[in-house]
C-alpha cells in the first residue's frame, strides 16, 4: 500500500512540475514584469481611490519603479511565439508592429507619471489623470493582445 500510495504522489507531483513556466524562460521573465507591473499599479490605484492611505514618497517610488517595468517586457517577447502558457494571443506575433505601437504608448505615459512626481508636494487629484491614462494604455494592450 505504502509504495502504491509513494508512486501515485511523485507521479502527481511530476505532473504538477510539467505545468510550471521556467523563471529563466522568455515566458516567465515576462510574467513576473507583468505581476510586478500589476501590482505596482494596483497600490499607486489604490493610494488615488482612498483604498490605501496616500504617501507621497511611496507614490513616487511607485511611479519610478512602475516606468522602468514598462520597458522591461517587451524584450521577452521574441519574434517568434515561444512554447507555454501564454496570456498573449497569436496576434501578438503577427500584428508585431501595432504591438510595439501600444508598448510605446505604456512607456509614453509611465514617463508622463513620473514626471508629474517630481514636482512636489504632491497633489492626490493631479495625478488622477495620468494614472488613468497608464491604466487606459495596459486595457488596450490587453484588449488586442491579451486572452483574459
Amino acid at each position: 500500500m505504502f509504495k502504491c500510495f509513494t508512486a501515485i504522489l511523485l507521479i502527481s507531483l511530476s505532473l504538477v512540475a510539467c505545468d510550471r513556466v521556467d523563471p529563466n524562460s522568455p515566458l516567465g521573465q515576462r510574467k513576473a514584469i507583468f505581476k510586478q507591473m500589476l501590482k505596482t499599479s494596483e497600490d499607486m490605484g489604490g493610494m488615488l481611490r482612498g483604498r490605501l492611505p496616500f504617501d507621497e514618497a511611496k507614490f513616487s517610488e511607485g511611479a519610478v519603479k512602475l516606468d522602468s517595468l514598462a520597458h522591461a517586457p517587451w524584450q521577452h517577447f521574441p519574434q517568434v511565439k515561444d512554447d507555454g502558457d501564454s496570456s498573449a494571443r497569436p496576434e501578438v506575433w503577427e500584428r508585431q508592429a501595432r504591438f510595439h505601437d501600444l508598448a510605446q504608448a505604456l512607456e509614453g505615459v509611465t514617463g508622463e507619471l513620473l514626471a508629474v512626481t517630481r514636482k512636489q508636494p504632491l497633489d492626490a487629484a493631479m495625478l488622477k489623470a495620468p494614472m488613468d491614462k497608464v491604466e487606459a494604455a495596459c486595457k488596450a494592450c490587453h484588449t488586442e493582445f491579451r486572452n483574459h
